[in-house]
């Protein structure tokens, strides 16, 4: 573990009352995690976490259920927060046995003037679409290489006549809401919104006295905090940047509309795009490559895909953010930001959590 000792030392060499001091400071850190995750429980219990995300984007009602029977059985004291999701685009079917062109459905319809460019993977790889079909839920696009998409993943659409048509809830995810509902949450994200309509819908399911994170996702949503959102204290922003990155008309804008939204809301809160230096090193192509290389050697029966891991994370230095993250994270600060949550994948493994989090909390026994 040669640069473990960074962390560590940064924090066990600052007094214990300064340490103790940090859980009563403004700047709060929200995780999304699930109680099937290994590592729930270890995060659950951290005094340095204010909040636990759920987020339903890859989780079938059968598999929630399991879930909120876990959380029955736990005494929890982190609030946990049942994320929504209401007009966002998700894959609901791929036709992997079609080779020629990429195939799918969504959970909603959409419309939209083709051939157009369609944005996967949070804006990493793209695709044009050619037609619609079946009312505008099945998406046909052209030839090309293979695409790795799967049901639960969102798309991203930047052409003007883009319009995401249908109810703001499909029926799966009402029942997700209605289970969640009965479970007794009262604090909840919900994603994409675009109007007051989407809020009023929303507390028709779920009830007025409850907590609502309003992830703010694409222009329209600006556009709405801009003229007609109204702050109550059981409302609170998020600037929702995975989505939103994407959505902008141009990439720097994303500068503009973070200072935006604090200003709207002083208890807003920012998401995702946070220590992401963390996970970079596991992005690395040659890293990726070694990675299959290593899967089609026999290792005498052993686990093999733990194996390769363990010695690729061994040889990988990714126990000290970069600089420009911690950098980042005084800017968010220093322009009124006190809320702030990490995005799914650093959250997905216990090691890669672990180091985001206490980067975190060094950074905030700084301020």
């Amino acid at each position: 573990m040669k640069s473990q000792g960074f962390l560590d030392k940064l924090i066990a060499g600052l007094p214990i009352k300064k340490r103790e001091a940090t859980l009563f400071k403004p700047l709060s850190l929200m995780v999304t995690l699930w109680p099937s995750f290994p590592h729930f429980i270890k995060f659950a219990n951290d005094k340095r976490i204010s909040g636990i995300r759920l987020n339903s984007a890859m989780i079938s009602n059968p598999e929630l259920e399991k879930e909120l029977k876990e959380i029955k059985n736990l005494n929890l004291e982190t609030p946990l927060y049942f994320d929504a999701k209401g007009r966002q685009p998700r894959i609901t079917w791929v036709d992997y046995n079609n080779k020629n062109n990429l195939d799918l459905k969504l959970n909603h319809p959409i419309s939209v003037k083709t051939p157009v460019r369609v944005l996967f993977k949070a804006g990493a790889d793209s695709a044009i679409l050619e037609k619609l079909e079946e009312g505008g839920q099945r998406l046909i696009f052209r030839a090309g290489p293979a695409y790795m998409v799967s049901p639960g993943e969102s798309i991203h659409v930047l052409h003007p006549s883009f319009c995401i048509d249908g109810p703001l809830f499909t029926d799966i995810e009402k029942e997700k809401i209605e289970k969640v509902r009965t479970h007794g949450f009262a604090r909840y994200f919900l994603s994409y919104v675009e109007c007051q309509n989407d809020i009023d819908e929303f507390q028709e399911l779920i009830g007025k006295n409850v907590i609502i994170m309003l992830k703010i996702e694409n222009q329209r949503g600006l556009d709405f905090v801009a003229n007609y959102f109204k702050k109550t204290e059981n409302l609170i922003l998020v600037a929702a940047r995975g989505d939103l990155y994407i959505e902008l008309s141009w990439p720097h804008h994303i500068l503009k509309a973070l200072k935006f939204i604090i200003e709207k809301d002083s208890e807003a809160c920012v998401g995702s795009r946070i220590l992401l230096s963390v996970v970079n090193d596991l992005k690395n192509h040659n890293a990726q490559e070694a990675i299959k290389l290593l899967r089609s050697i026999s290792l005498n029966g052993q686990d093999t895909e733990k194996l390769i891991e363990k010695a690729l994370l061994s040889v990988i230095n990714r126990d000290i953010p970069s600089c420009a993250d911690f950098c980042e994270l005084a800017w968010l600060y220093d322009i009124g930001y006190r809320n702030m949550m990490l995005c799914d994948e650093l959250c997905l493994k216990e090691d890669l959590l672990d180091t985001a989090v206490s980067a975190f909390d060094a950074f905030r026994l700084e301020k």
